[in-house]
């Protein structure tokens, strides 16, 4: 069933030890709580990679809404994911770029690789989830949740940290303190309870120090106040985001081809930590997740919108509040589109400080990570055979580096998909070579 949830206990409380499990759900102005939390979650990424990649950020956020919509009625509401823009793509667009393709072609390329996943997808549901048991065991599985987690932390570290130290770092003290002290629904909504605590931070501190000298959104060091709001001042209450079709290129194609296999292991890895956090057997619906994950890919860049995956920002969102209800993203979805006809409201998330998602950031992507280890505990893996230590340890440092493996002079693999395909790659080689 895609609706129709058990309202869980009293619909306000959860005891030590338990779960909102996917058919389930709290209060719904409780929900709708979760659901703004998991969108304040996904928001940066959704709204920057675009932007890296040269597309419209408020039609990727709009159209994330719809895809995870699309996701969600797919799977039947058995997996509880958001469905937001992919970063395992920045590489690949920016080598099209690079050789003079458009707009257009780079969404023609990106809507292809969401007909290969979708078919991959069908394939494997109609295969059996043994095909994905052979080519995704837990040492992968866990593997790829790691390196997912852990690879994102250069965007902490480097990216949103320097920019306020001081704000990530009492941010993320607060976060702790929401997340880990506070009981019921405040503690439930940890995460966003920190964004606003960092928000309100860093303009009271404006207000009294005034500017400070850091790097600014484009990495250049220049005096700024840290919450700038003029973005928000011009923006139009409502507005429709520019929409435009797909151009085929077979060049461009071959370029963002071999990133399948990246969000295939993606794919799979976060199914997969939803199922541990669960406690659910959800590989009856892993093909329609792979499935629904390309299908969302086709209908968004079919107007001009990113590239999409399940997202692992939302995930360590879940495993904060312990509340798995897929009706906390179905409201997400909307709030989502909502806010791609709003340019507004877009522009006052945007303007979120990077202090504020260094200190929130650097918490979610390790817990992600730590899932991963979550995995391999569950299923008992042996980290004392070099065939599984050798290749995850590889992967997760590629990932974490991040390393770069140029393919031609302009594209390279590198970061989370080079580490991902070393980890998949290398553990096969290895048994087929040991046997």
């Amino acid at each position: 069933m895609a609706f129709g949830w058990k309202v869980h206990g009293d619909g306000k409380h959860l005891t030590p030890g338990e779960v909102v499990k996917p058919d389930e759900r709290l209060s719904w102005p409780r929900m709708v709580g979760i659901g703004a939390q998991h969108v304040i979650a996904m928001f940066g990424a959704t709204f920057v990679f675009p932007l890296v990649m040269g597309l419209d950020a408020n039609l990727a956020v709009m159209m994330s809404g719809v895809a995870t919509i699309i996701f969600l009625l797919i799977v039947k509401g058995k997996i509880p994911s958001y469905v937001g823009s992919s970063a395992s793509f920045v590489g690949a667009v920016v080598a099209i770029r690079a050789a003079g393709g458009g707009d257009g072609t780079v969404t023609g390329a990106l809507l292809v690789v969401g007909v290969v996943l979708a078919l991959c997808g069908f394939a494997i549901h109609k295969l059996g989830v043994g095909v994905i048991h052979r080519v995704f065991p837990p040492i992968v599985t866990g593997g790829v949740v790691m390196l997912i987690g852990f690879g994102m932390a250069y965007v902490a570290a480097d990216v949103y940290w320097p920019k306020d130290p001081w704000v990530a770092l009492l941010t993320m003290a607060a976060t702790f303190v929401f997340i880990g002290v506070f009981r019921g629904f405040l503690g439930r909504i940890g995460v966003l309870l920190g964004l606003v605590f960092g928000f309100v931070l860093s303009w009271v501190w404006d207000l009294a120090g005034g500017k400070i000298t850091a790097p600014d959104d484009s990495g250049a060091v220049t005096e700024h106040f840290r919450v700038n709001l003029e973005g928000v001042a011009r923006a139009d209450w409502v507005g429709l985001p520019s929409l435009h079709g797909p151009v085929f290129e077979v060049s461009a194609i071959v370029l963002v081809l071999p990133v399948v296999i990246a969000l295939i292991a993606e794919n799979v890895g976060h199914v997969k930590a939803v199922g541990e956090m669960t406690g659910a057997d959800v590989d009856a619906y892993m093909g329609r997740a792979v499935l629904a994950d390309g299908v969302g890919t086709v209908v968004a860049t079919s107007v001009g919108g990113s590239a999409t995956t399940t997202y692992a920002e939302n995930i360590g969102v879940m495993a904060a509040t312990k509340v798995y209800s897929t009706a906390a993203y179905y409201i997400a979805a909307v709030i989502a589109i909502l806010f791609g006809l709003c340019p507004k409201f877009g522009a006052l998330i945007a303007a979120t400080p990077g202090g504020v998602l260094g200190g929130v950031t650097t918490i979610l992507y390790g817990m992600i990570g730590l899932l991963g280890a979550k995995i391999w505990i569950e299923n008992r893996v042996n980290l004392s055979d070099p065939v599984n230590l050798v290749p995850v340890g590889a992967g997760i440092i590629c990932a974490i580096g991040p390393v770069a493996f140029p393919i031609t002079g302009t594209f390279a693999l590198s970061g989370i998909a080079l580490g991902t395909i070393v980890l998949l790659a290398g553990y096969h080689l290895l048994r087929v070579t040991r046997r």
